[in-house]
This record gives C-alpha cells, structure tokens and sequence, in this order.
C-alpha cells in the first residue's frame, strides 16, 4: 500500500472532527474559513459537507470469506471491479507471488520471503462467486505461473520494473468492440508524477493495454493538476459519461487540503480524446472544459474529503449511486442522487479486525452479482488479504 494510502485511511478517522469544526449545510453557502489553512485561497464555501439523507438505515452483513485465484497464488491488494462488453475484471495493486510451486498463500512456507511482483495485474471475475478469479496474463513459471505486469512501463519514459501505476476500475469505453480504459497515477518511490490512461482491448478475453495515452504515457501533470483517476473511476449506468476522482497536485501539502477529492468527466466514446474532458469547477460554476490547476483547488471545487479509493455504483434498490469505501477498518457507503454529489453522510456497515495490525482499505463492489440492488457484495483490502462481506438491505 502507498503512503498516500496510509495517510488518507489515518486522515479519515479525523473526518468528524473537521465536520464539527464547519457548518453542516446542505448548499453552497457553508462558512468554514476558520478550518482552512490561511495560506490557501478559501472563497468559503465547502462543496463536501453532507447534504441530504442516506437511505441506507436497515441492513444486514454477512462475511463470505477471502478472495483467491484459480490459477496462480499470490498476495495483492485493491481489485477495483468493472466491466468491458458485459465481462466484469479486477484491477489489482502490487502483486507479490508466493513461493515458486505454492498454490495455496496461505500454506506458503516462506510468506514473508520475496518472490518476484508486478506492480499491477487483472484477473477475470467468476459470474457468481466473489470469491474466485482467474488471473489473466500469466507468465511462464512453473509448475504454478505468476500474473504479468497490466499496465506496461516504458524504459524510453524513463520507467522502470519498479514504477508504480496505481489504478482503479476498468471503464468500459466501446463493448461492442471490446474497448475500455484504465486510469492510472504513475509513481516512483511515492513520488506521484503524472496521472493518465490508457487503452484496453479484449484480447482473448483479458483485458490487454494496447497504448498508454500521451507523448511520455501520461495526460495529467500532478505537479499542478488532480490526480484524476487515483480515488475511483465509473462507467455512468444512466448515461453517456465517465467520472474519474482524484486527490489534489502534490503541491498541495497542508492539511486539511490534502485531503479534498476533485472530479472529471467525459463522454466514453471520446475518452481517448483530452481536450473534450470536463471539470468539475463545484456547484456554482459547474462543469467546465477548463482544467483546475493549482490553488484552484479548494473545498469550492472539490466533492468529497477524508475517503479513500473507492468504487461507486447506481443502486436500483435505492434508485441513488453509492461510494463504496473505507473509514479506517470500517466499510462506509454515502450516497447522491447525481454522480457529481453532493453525497450524504457515510452509513457504516461492516468492522474489520485488521490482520496482523496492518491496514485495511480500498473498497470494491461486485453489483452485477445482484441487479436488483438488494444485496450489494462489497471487497476490501486487509493487510493484502481481500475480504469480502454481503450487504443485504432491509
């Protein structure tokens, strides 16, 4: 997991404190200048407080167990979920592979030992069982093989093996052609360069990256720009559009600040094409072709504070999307009636006793698994170990 990571689950535990510190409106108008940081522009408004109601009140949970691999062994963490031509993939994050010949991680005899990684890897979702996948891109190792590297680095960028592309969920972009997108934020040691996307096409049913996007592989300069794509992406079910979300340039290095979320938007069938993308500019001015740079990122334009990576899906049950995703070890589920918030207040579901002390986040969801909404089966990540539970709303 990246620092960044660590930090926004550390920094979500103070979300309530920030709350009781601002006004708790539900329009443009919140006054919460005396939070902010005096050497960061505030217009004072706060675009990210709470507004309207949760549905979500009644419900049950039930725990399914950890998610496993067909076909290889490993440990991994995120498997952000989406779909291209009706096929549903994981997106996954560092992908450590257990001891040559172990098929089962937990009966590795060298869990701690280093084996080879990738630094992100896809798999094939089973039709009904959130509990198996079956890895694509496997290499030649035997007798168990290992998952190759998803998103490809390019030594003539001046990538290396150990560049990182934190990715989230696969957008589809043309299913009748098998053609979808994966956002990423390049890093190297933590040091969160650039943010971009890349092509994905259907090659013998694995999702393949045939072109990453920009003259250097990327779109989006973090130095001065969101780091769209780094918080969630989402093919809109009621309409046209792709949103991305993304935490602030990493310029942008004081608290609370650092933990603002902004959003993008764009047709799916020109998501290839930059200059037809929209940003979020907040509620009074809207979506513009304009990009935010700089100190024009604030509690104004931003939509959501404090949440880690997440996934967001359209309830049928609740006719309302919901973000999936994670308040230290608690799974919370806000909710908005538009893509583009504003959202409620999170509803916790489910606690996870962290592994090991280690760190649990990222939420995933699986709502093809249940159409009508009643259920949603939601995964997540616990100290590399993907749990996943079952929501059942009353």
């Amino acid at each position: 997991m990246t620092l960044q990571q660590q930090f926004s689950i550390i920094m979500s535990g103070f979300k309530k404190l920030l709350q009781n510190l601002t006004a708790k409106k539900s329009d443009d108008s919140t006054p919460a200048a005396q939070a902010q940081p005096p050497s960061h522009r505030w217009s004072g408004i706060d675009n990210t407080q709470p507004a309207g109601t949760n549905p979500i009140t009644a419900f049950s949970v039930e725990y399914l167990g950890e998610q496993r691999s067909l076909n290889s062994s490993h440990r991994r963490d995120l498997g952000f979920a989406g779909h291209i031509g009706g096929k549903w993939y994981g997106v996954y994050g560092d992908t450590l592979w257990s001891s040559p010949g172990v098929t089962d991680p937990d009966a590795d005899p060298d869990p701690e030992g280093f084996h080879g990684m990738v630094r992100n890897s896809v798999a094939a979702l089973t039709a009904d069982d959130p509990l198996v996948v079956r890895d694509c891109h496997l290499n030649g190792d035997e007798p168990v093989a290992h998952p190759g590297q998803f998103t490809p680095w390019e030594e003539r960028w001046g990538e290396r093996i150990e560049t990182g592309f934190g990715g989230t969920s696969l957008v589809e972009v043309d299913g009748d052609e098998g053609v979808g997108a994966v956002y990423y934020l390049i890093n190297d040691n933590e040091n969160y360069r650039h943010a971009g996307i890349a092509r994905v096409q259907l090659i013998n049913d694995a999702p393949t990256v045939t072109q990453r996007l920009g003259e250097h592989g990327w779109w989006w300069d973090c130095s001065t720009m969101a780091k769209y794509g780094d918080i969630a992406a989402y093919r809109d079910v009621n309409s046209d559009y792709i949103y991305v979300w993304g935490h602030p340039p990493k310029t942008v290095t004081e608290w609370p600040m650092t933990e603002y979320v902004y959003q993008a938007r764009v047709k799916a069938k020109e998501a290839f094409e930059l200059d037809k993308y929209e940003y979020w500019w907040g509620r009074r001015k809207g979506w513009r072709r304009e990009v935010l740079r700089g100190e024009e990122h604030d509690a104004e334009s931003a939509v959501m504070w404090g949440v880690g990576q997440g996934q967001v899906v359209f309830s049928e049950w609740f006719k309302c999307y919901i973000y999936v995703h994670l308040n230290g070890p608690k799974v919370a589920l806000r909710t908005a009636d538009k893509v583009e918030g504003p959202w409620s207040e999170d509803r916790e579901v489910y606690t996870a006793e962290p592994i090991a002390g280690g760190f649990v986040y990222a939420g995933v969801a699986y709502p093809y698994l249940d159409e009508t909404g009643r259920t949603l089966t939601i995964a997540f990540t616990n100290n590399n170990h993907i749990q996943v539970i079952r929501v059942t709303f009353e």
